[in-house]
């Protein structure tokens, strides 16, 4: 595992443009994702995944055929593959009406048409994607650099989930929100799940999601995050491991580890699974999951 020297800043100012640029592009391809693969519960057939080379729709079984989509972060290209060939559309600064005109040109002629939705999910562009000439930044260094931390803690991620035996989720990307994320299920219908259709469907079972994004407007900065559907009472009276710490986020209580303050840490590995360790913990014991029963012994 890398030291933490190696771990480089991220500060979300140096990077933003590009940042943007790339999470529109996550959004068209999980967008495709969406609309080719058969429908999983809590929303687990929308997400990416993180590769040896950068993100991953993983195999989609279509209709059509089998077809794979994947972001190479090194070489800086969408490659679309499927049993009669493969395209490959370039990632670089240009408008993103060009890269979607290309990629759903790419798609059609190996033989996967659809429409997906243009509108932006709740970012930082309300332009449609075929509209789009506004946003044309990327950085190929910056891209390159964020996906070497994302795959480190990926690893820790994975680490992290495997001392779970109950029902817990892949370690995936969700490309609405840009963020890394698992969660572990007690196995209990959640009593009062949220009104909104799609929240419902994954906060539908007691849950508790940790992750990490890159910061956007609401938090100009990385940072790790715990939380919990249904939350329990006096969460945020739990104690979390320094520099760990809760904060309020619309009324709810979630644990907050800032990645600045990680990464300069002794040991990472370590801190980063203590972290989650303890704010699972938390919510575990408040909320009485039978921990006997859904956690490894190993």
């Amino acid at each position: 595992m890398k030291p933490s020297s190696d771990f480089d800043p991220l500060p979300l100012a140096a990077w933003e443009p590009t940042r943007l640029y790339l999470h529109l592009v996550c959004q068209i391809v999980g967008r495709t994702r969406q609309r080719l693969h058969p429908w999983l519960n809590h929303w687990w057939h929308v997400t990416l995944y993180v590769s040896p080379r950068g993100l991953t729709t993983g195999p989609i079984p279509s209709p059509a055929g089998r077809l794979q989509i994947d972001l190479d972060l090194l070489s800086h290209r969408v490659v679309i593959a499927t049993d009669r060939g493969q395209r490959e559309v370039a990632l670089a600064a240009r408008p993103i009406a060009a890269f979607y005109a290309d990629f759903m040109r790419a798609i059609a002629e190996l033989g996967h048409p659809c429409r997906i939705a243009t509108t932006p999910y709740e970012c930082g562009s309300t332009i449609p994607y075929p509209e789009d000439s506004e946003h044309a930044t990327y950085d190929a260094a910056a891209v390159t650099r964020a996906w070497r931390v994302l795959t480190a803690i990926d690893a820790m991620f994975w680490e992290f989930r495997g001392r779970f035996l109950g029902k817990c989720s892949p370690v995936h990307f969700f490309w609405h929100s840009f963020d890394l994320a698992v969660t572990r299920f007690s196995g209990r219908v959640a009593p009062e799940p949220p009104s909104a259709p799609v929240a419902r469907e994954a906060y539908s079972h007691e849950v508790c999601s940790a992750g990490f994004w890159f910061g956007d407007e609401t938090l100009p900065e990385p940072a790790f995050y715990c939380y919990a559907w249904p939350v329990p009472a006096r969460l945020d009276a739990r104690p979390l491991p320094a520099p760990a710490r809760w904060i309020d986020v619309g009324g709810t209580p979630q644990a907050r580890l800032l990645y600045e303050a990680w990464r300069v840490l002794p040991d990472p590995r370590k801190a980063l699974l203590d972290f989650l360790q303890a704010a699972y913990r938390a919510v575990a014991d408040l909320s009485k999951w039978d921990r006997a029963a859904i956690e490894s012994a190993k």
